[in-house]
């Protein structure tokens, strides 16, 4: 949980800089070449490597990354001096968050017992769109538990239309009317 939060700290405070400087879609691309490489395992074992030396690992870093921004390479040195380089990836996802909040876009999480097609997520997020008043991009997980149905989390709400849930709530009713005759 704790590196959840440092990740949206850095995120946030990525974005203020980005919006001072109306770079926003140039972090968002830095930040994704960034996770890329760091998505290597071998090169994440390096830069967490306690015995490496700070350059070499900013070294191993410089060499794979072509054209980024200054600032953002000095991230990476900050990630690597606290041991945090491997939150990179929850940092882009966390700044992405942000980035569509502030264009208008809101991310929706949906869970279904089966894995549903592009045209079907495309229908569900227009769907869910109309439903809190915004755009919505899905992402999505399959969850068999469920039964059926679906499980929405969208801008901090729940939406639950699981089986499972209803199958439930159907229990709760029968035994309340049990317990009154």
């Amino acid at each position: 949980m704790p590196k959840e939060v440092y990740a949206r700290r850095y995120a946030q405070a990525v974005f203020h800089i980005a919006l001072e400087n109306n770079e926003l879609e140039r972090w968002q691309s830095d930040l994704e070449k960034i996770a890329g490489i760091v998505s290597d395992a071998t090169v994440l074992s390096a830069l967490e490597n306690p015995k490496l030396r700070f350059n070499d690992k900013i070294g191993i870093f410089s060499g794979n990354m072509g054209d980024i921004n200054r600032l953002a390479l000095n991230l990476v040195r900050i990630l690597i001096t606290r041991a945090g380089i491997g939150m990179i990836g929850a940092i882009a996802d966390e700044y992405r968050i942000l980035l569509d909040d502030y264009h208008g876009v809101k991310s929706a999480e949906v869970i279904t017992a089966v894995p549903i097609d592009d045209k079907d997520k495309k229908k569900l997020a227009e769907e869910l769109g109309v439903l809190i008043g915004s755009q919505v991009t899905l992402k999505s997980e399959v969850d068999p538990e469920i039964l059926g149905g679906i499980v929405a989390r969208v801008g901090g709400k729940l939406l639950d239309g699981s089986t499972r849930s209803k199958l439930a709530a159907m229990k709760r009713e029968i035994g309340g009317r049990e317990r009154r005759e």
